[in-house]
């Protein structure tokens, strides 16, 4: 595809901004993907090059904790598999069949997680004991919200969120910073399988990979500085926009 240089440009933005807010709270792709179609990209390859883009902003958000000290590596391991082999079979399997089931169930997950972080107050201040232990924690959640991600993918982020925090017991800020990471490893492996496929537009998907890399810096800085008093509003309010645009997609007659 050949695009102008002003459109181009839009989209390094949105890209940039998208980085930022997926950094803090996830739903960065509410942004990116309708950006991308506005722009002429037909459905499937904004999919694809949408993750070709979100990769470099979670990596770059993930990055920044790691050098922070906030995530081992070493102590996700485990984790960091179960996503990878969950986003795989997802990418697999969303080219054989339809996403349907999970169009209709997310939205309520969504608002069901909106609903978790404004009515408990305490809620992300950490230091609980956890519920299962780190290996069960990375066969179940990782393995499961992978797949969803690499499947079907809006909110995956506050999924992986409210799971570290309501089973795990992390604080806020340790819960954003481990989401990231898990968040990288199903990007970069549903990733893979669009790159097999052919499906990634790259010329597009790199100028937005660089504007996701500089907002996700920024937006992991400030997940760092602000810590919980910022992302829990930032959760609420991108995991009911993010419900209420996947419900009007379902309902179009609504807007009638």
């Amino acid at each position: 595809m050949e695009l102008s240089l002003e459109i181009l440009s839009l989209l390094f933005l949105v890209a940039g901004l998208a980085g930022f807010i997926d950094a803090i709270a996830g739903g960065g792709g509410l942004l990116t993907v309708p950006a991308l179609l506005a722009a002429g990209v037909p459905p499937t390859q904004a999919l694809a090059t949408n993750k070709l883009q979100g990769a470099f902003g979670s990596f770059s958000a993930s990055l920044y904790f790691v050098r922070n000290g906030l995530v081992s590596l070493k102590e996700m391991r485990n984790a960091i598999v179960c996503t990878f082999t969950g986003s795989a079979l997802g990418a697999e399997l969303v080219q054989r069949v339809g996403a349907g089931v999970l169009t209709n169930l997310i939205p309520m997950l969504l608002v069901g997680i909106s609903l978790y972080f404004l009515l408990a107050p305490q809620v992300g201040k950490g230091g609980g004991t956890p519920k299962i232990s780190d290996n069960v924690f990375a066969l179940s959640v990782g393995t499961c919200v992978g797949f969803y991600d690499g499947f079907f993918g809006p909110g995956a982020g506050s999924l992986f969120t409210v799971c570290f925090v309501a089973i795990a017991q992390l604080g806020l800020v340790e819960a954003t910073a481990k989401t990231k990471i898990l968040n990288f490893t199903s990007n970069f492996a549903a990733l893979l399988f669009f790159i097999f496929a052919g499906l990634p537009v790259w010329e597009i998907g790199l100028v937005m990979a660089v504007g996701g890399f500089i907002g996700a810096r920024l937006g992991a800085k400030v997940v760092v500085t602000k810590g919980r008093k910022l992302i829990r509003p930032m959760v609420v309010i991108i995991s009911m926009i993010m419900a209420v645009k996947l419900l009007l997609e379902q309902n179009p007659q609504w807007l009638q």
